[in-house]
């Protein structure tokens, strides 16, 4: 069944091949831009399929020849080529059954990622900080852009929540497994008995969204204007530059004021307001799916806890799938690629199963 898939993707990739030459397609914009597209998306699998037919057709041509009359030297120079052949067969099937798995569609977008100080008032504001600052640090390790859309800061300098977009290609297939409620165990800074607290914040990503997968129409919205507050220069408490949007078919709400202008901030609120709106469309989807399954990496539900973040004993675990790293300094300065591989790896099994390609 497998390989029938591949050749399936094989054909439909070489006629991809022929309608981008086709001089109908050639002068049609959107034709041209989602048959590339398509083309681009099977380019993986498609080489990897080639690989595999030629590597298969090399095995085959090997064991024929081991039937064949040959002295010692060239017979044990066969046998060595089989088994290296069929180790090579067995690394491109593992490959061509993870590029066979159906591909989240929004894998290569931009994230709008959310955080938000939940239980133990200061500490969670404070440890929301820190998970700002362990993105944006991740962010740098993949040569991704951060933006910030909007912040209101605590007392004690952390956040009791902060809004900012990740730009760059594969955003959104990574931190993905970030949704849901982050545990931290640690002594406070204002805790002079120097009691260990349990604090948590809360982490929502969701895809950027385009204008033309979530129109929004005006008549829909509400814009409200109000001075920004906290760090901004001269403006703040000055000009009504910060926006509040409401979406009056939902209720739900986006605010920026992080924005240099009211233009701006509108903007970077509507961009806010289609990711959240998105979001509910797509876990309304999933609730569909959630009596015949309950996946293994989470629901991307805010409210599940997710990972704990041990200072004391500088241990970070990730709940879902068991895995225990002794190493949180590194995991907090954006260290988080073997969280992150560890849960696609969690997932591609799920989906390997389902899909009964395991």
């Amino acid at each position: 069944m497998m390989l029938d898939r591949l050749q399936a993707l094989a054909d439909r990739y070489e006629k991809l091949s022929e309608l981008l030459c086709d001089p109908d397609v050639t002068s049609d914009t959107k034709k041209l831009r989602d048959y590339s597209k398509e083309q681009s998306d099977l380019q993986e699998p498609y080489n990897a399929y080639m690989e595999y037919k030629e590597t298969l057709a090399q095995y085959e041509d090997a064991k024929l020849l081991q039937n064949e009359k040959l002295d010692d030297e060239m017979r044990e120079m066969v046998k060595l080529e089989i088994e290296e052949l069929g180790a090579k067969l067995a690394e491109l099937e593992e490959r061509v059954r993870i590029l066979l798995l159906p591909k989240d569609p929004n894998d290569d977008k931009n994230v709008i990622v959310e955080v938000r100080g939940a239980a133990g008032g200061d500490e969670a504001a404070l440890f929301a900080s820190d998970l700002y600052r362990m993105y944006t640090r991740f962010a740098d390790s993949q040569g991704w852009r951060v933006e910030v859309l909007d912040a209101n800061e605590s007392d004690l300098g952390g956040y009791k929540e902060i809004i900012f977009m990740i730009s760059g290609k594969g955003a959104y297939s990574k931190l993905k497994f970030e949704n849901g409620a982050h545990r931290v165990q640690r002594i406070p800074a204002t805790e002079s008995g120097g009691r260990i607290h349990t604090s948590t914040s809360t982490v929502a990503v969701m895809p950027e969204v385009e204008e033309v997968e979530i129109e929004i129409f005006d008549k829909d919205i509400r814009v409200d204007t109000f001075c920004s507050s906290g760090a901004g220069g001269q403006s703040v408490n000055t000009t009504k530059s910060a926006v509040r949007v409401t979406h009056i078919p939902t209720g739900i709400v986006a605010t920026c004021q992080d924005g240099k202008s009211q233009n701006e901030n509108k903007a970077k609120a509507l961009q806010v307001l289609r990711a959240r709106i998105f979001e509910i469309h797509r876990q309304e989807e999933e609730a569909k799916y959630a009596g015949e399954r309950k996946s293994k990496v989470g629901t991307g539900d805010r409210s599940e806890r997710i990972r704990t973040y041990n200072f004391p004993q500088s241990r970070v675990t990730d709940h879902r799938i068991g895995l225990t790293l002794h190493k949180l300094d590194s995991v907090m300065n954006g260290d988080m690629e073997e969280i992150i591989n560890s849960l696609t790896v969690a997932e591609q099994a799920e989906l390997l199963e389902r899909e009964n390609l395991a």
